[in-house]
Order: C-alpha cells, then structure tokens, then sequence
C-alpha cells in the first residue's frame, strides 16, 4: 500500500524528545545546582514501580499498535483507532507511560529539579504531539474518532 503524507502524524515535537528534554535538564540542574528538596526513602520503591508501570503499559499499548497492524513511529502510516486496552482509559496511554517513566527516573536517579520540571514534559508533549495527532485523527477517521474522543479521556 502506498503511503502519502495524509496518513501520517506531522510532530512538531517527538514525544521522547518532549518528555526527555526536562528530565535531562532536571540532571543537569541537579549535577551543577543540587537539589532545592530532599527526597525521602519512598523515593525508590516508588520510582520503581512507576518503571515497572511504564514497561507493562507502554508494552500493552505497543503491542495493540502490531495486533491492529497500525503505524506507531512517526512516518509509519496510521489505518486505525485503537480503542481497546489501555486505550479504553486514556487516548494517550503511551505518552502517559512515559510520563510515569519521567516521574520514576526522576525518583531513582535522584532529581528534585527532574520533578519540578514534568509539567513542562506534559506541556511539551501536549503542544507538540498530542494537538497535532488530535488534529490528524480526526481529519483522517472523522466521526469514528470523534466520538472515540467524547468516550475516552486524553489522559486517564
């Protein structure tokens, strides 16, 4: 099947990009400034079941992108709107995962400055991935995504 530009998502910004960018500058912050908090105990058990969080549902939501025979990488062309498993909760469930895995290397690594700076991951990964694939979505499925997205939250 031939692919055109009309079956992909055009990113303004590649969701690990936008969700890394602020963790790697929350280490960075942390390596040259320390930390404005201290971080208790809870911080690892924590920060590892958020990882383990992260692989069990980012690793479901992939795999229904290859029982759905459906692009998942940017380029790869999209043929359909995934509504079953951790889709039934969130539209987004990939990019909440790596928002949990943001949140759980944050906490292992650590970095208070990481955590401080996740509303700007979810900012960035709103504005320059979910708005875009929001758009897309519904230009290309119309009714059927629209009425997916009355039905199911953007987050959880």
């Amino acid at each position: 099947m031939t692919r055109g530009p009309e079956d992909t998502v055009a990113f303004r910004l590649w969701p690990p990009v936008a969700i890394g960018a602020p963790l790697l500058a929350g280490w960075l912050a942390t390596s040259a400034w320390g930390d404005p908090v201290a971080l208790g105990g809870w911080r690892v058990p924590m920060g590892w079941v958020l990882v383990l969080a992260f692989a069990v549902w980012n690793g479901w939501s992939l795999w229904l992108f290859a029982r759905h025979e459906t692009g998942l990488l940017p380029g790869q062309a999209t043929y359909a709107v995934i509504e079953d498993g951790p889709y039934r909760l969130s539209r987004n469930p990939l990019y909440v995962g790596l928002l949990a895995l943001h949140l759980g290397l944050a906490l292992l690594a650590p970095t208070g400055w990481g955590l401080i700076l996740f509303p700007a991951a979810v900012l960035l990964v709103f504005w320059g991935a979910i708005r875009p694939e929001e758009r897309f979505l519904h230009e290309r499925f119309g009714a059927t995504y629209d009425d997916y997205a009355r039905r199911v939250r953007r987050w959880l």
